[in-house]
């Protein structure tokens, strides 16, 4: 059974998993329609990577049920191997050989013919901005060039669904942005992404649907704005440069905190269009208009402190437990 158009891309139902008295996954629900990203959000050790491992076929779940292009990971894991690719935490490029040998290593073990192989190679090499450093040996390769060819090889079996995890721990700025595109275009043309990541603003930028995971348990789930109106602090600011307005603003609207050197009135909001227009219909009312009016919601750092209790995520791998070190290595598993 292949995946049909109403059937999400991912769909997973109370997994659970423990180590010993460790419990990591607590029956955790995900949905992933096709031809979207999807971001697992959490602190280190949350449990991002075992839902991957679990999700890619590489361990075994103890509970729950889990179904990946249509098919059940436990009894169908050869057809689920067959539709997706993994790109893990660290980087499996051989570096002993060039980047067009671990392309072509790639390629014959997704069986591809010798022809086929070399022309798959060279469209991707190409793709990724690679083809100049295709002869030399991927140990010269920048961490950037390392992560592009690593992701270049997990294309060679033109997956569907591709799971990504913390595909940009460790990369410079420019280099990140480089992959944020990367992924963009990968959906575009259809693909489905799986991505865990410890940068809030990558799961901003990148995600349709973010699922915040803490204690062995999705916490929250939505798109960015949605989490973002999760947490108090909203507000619209309005800026005067009339004093006399600015009075008579602040004298007529409620719950409303002045700031009055910049003469500038703060109004909680939760930043929504209906809220917004009710506002602004309430101003051309009392015939009060603002020089500057201006939205703030919280941000995801916001959303992060606030559903976990913890800072934002130290810049590090997320080891999740000991079966972590099995899956570090990116498997493309066919």
């Amino acid at each position: 059974m292949t995946t049909t158009h109403h059937e999400p891309a991912i769909a997973v139902e109370g997994l659970r998993k423990s180590y010993g008295d460790k419990t990591v996954l607590d029956g955790i629900d995900i949905q992933v329609p096709t031809g979207t990203v999807f971001s697992l959000l959490g602190p280190n050790g949350a449990g991002k990577t075992t839902a991957v491992n679990i999700l890619s076929t590489l361990i075994a779940a103890d509970g729950g049920r889990a179904r990946v292009a249509g098919h059940d990971v436990t009894v169908e894991a050869q057809a689920v191997r067959a539709a997706i690719g993994v790109t893990g935490q660290f980087s499996a490029v051989d570096g002993l050989i060039t980047g067009e040998e671990n392309m072509l290593l790639m390629a014959d073990l997704n069986h591809l013919s010798r022809s086929e192989g070399r022309r798959v190679t060279e469209e991707l090499l190409e793709r990724f901005d690679l083809t100049e450093a295709a002869k030399k040996p991927a140990s010269t390769y920048s961490g950037g060039m390392k992560r592009r060819l690593d992701i270049a090889m997990t294309l060679v079996g033109s997956p569907r669904i591709i799971f990504l995890d913390e595909p940009t721990t460790g990369l410079d700025p420019r280099s990140r942005h480089t992959m944020w595109g990367i992924i963009r275009e990968l959906v575009s043309g259809g693909t489905t992404v799986f991505l865990t990541t410890q940068y809030l603003e990558e799961a901003d930028q990148l995600a349709d649907r973010i699922a915040v995971l803490h204690g062995g348990r999705i916490v929250a789930q939505g798109s960015a704005e949605e989490l973002k109106r999760l947490v108090p602090g909203g507000h619209v600011r309005l800026r005067f440069s009339d004093p006399d307005l600015y009075e008579r603003g602040a004298n007529a609207l409620r719950e409303t905190t002045r700031d009055d050197d910049a003469l500038t009135l703060q109004i909680p909001s939760d930043g929504s269009q209906r809220e917004l227009r009710a506002i602004l219909d309430w101003l051309d009312a009392a015939g009060i208009e603002a020089d500057e009016l201006s939205v703030h919601t919280p941000d995801l750092d916001d959303v992060f402190f606030a559903l976990t209790g913890s800072p934002v995520p130290a810049q590090g791998t997320d080891s999740d437990s000991a079966s972590a070190s099995a899956s570090d290595k990116k498997e493309t598993v066919r």
